[in-house]
């Protein structure tokens, strides 16, 4: 799978305990030995990092049984970890949507997000001005959206369609305030990558999943 992180994380300069709670956000729930070794470190330093983690309230698990032998401990983010990642000023975007709409009416805030969409709509496509395949703007869609906070990664399946995923939404609050913002995201996707891919959600953080995804299926 191709990761596109945002050029300021720098994974020396992260601690421990921020690489793990970054690997739970980017991968989702595992176990301590999975973490330890996604880390470079022992199962058990993971399993102690994990404790101190879960004494802020920032971690918390389950067991669960996997073939024969004792269950293993699965550990995953709780919503005060959740809210450490970025969210974009939620409040102030939240009201100032509601503002709008009431003062103003939906064909307003209708209005303000089509310009949105176009000028994102620009500035991608301007990015991928030398992208030459479907590949190399698939790549380019994760890194940029990365840099913009959504923690995108991508990946060539099996089937020969894609997979672009993103862990987080900065947008989340406003979002869900607006669902329109999700609609002009996948119209967004599916114009600057082409008419030769279909492009369809399959997760939907604001509907409960634990990341944004998109199937992107070649035409021909």
């Amino acid at each position: 799978m191709a990761i596109a992180q945002p050029s300021r994380i720098h994974r020396n300069q992260k601690s421990a305990s921020d690489r793990l709670l970054m690997a739970l956000k980017m991968r989702g729930p595992q176990t301590s030995v999975n973490l330890g070794i996604g880390l470079g470190i022992t199962g058990e330093a993971a399993r102690q990092q994990l404790l101190r983690l879960e004494e802020q309230g920032l971690v918390l698990s389950w067991s669960e049984v996997r073939g024969v032998g004792r269950p293993v401990a699965i550990w995953r983010l709780t919503e005060a970890a959740e809210g450490r990642f970025p969210d974009a000023h939620a409040q102030l975007t939240v009201d100032l949507i509601a503002t709008i709409r009431d003062e103003l009416g939906q064909s307003t805030v209708d209005t303000i997000i089509g310009a949105r969409e176009r000028e994102t709509r620009t500035a991608y496509r301007r990015a991928m001005t030398h992208c030459e395949s479907i590949e190399d703007r698939i790549a380019k869609l994760a890194e940029i959206r990365s840099s913009e906070g959504y923690m995108a990664e991508w990946e060539h399946t099996a089937d020969g369609s894609y997979l672009l995923a993103e862990n987080h939404c900065p947008i989340c609050a406003a979002a869900a305030a607006c669902q329109e913002f999700c609609r002009a995201e996948l119209s967004v996707f599916q114009a600057v990558l082409g008419a030769e891919v279909t492009v369809e959600r399959e997760e939907h953080i604001i509907k409960g999943s634990r990341r944004c995804a998109y199937r992107i299926t070649p035409t021909a």
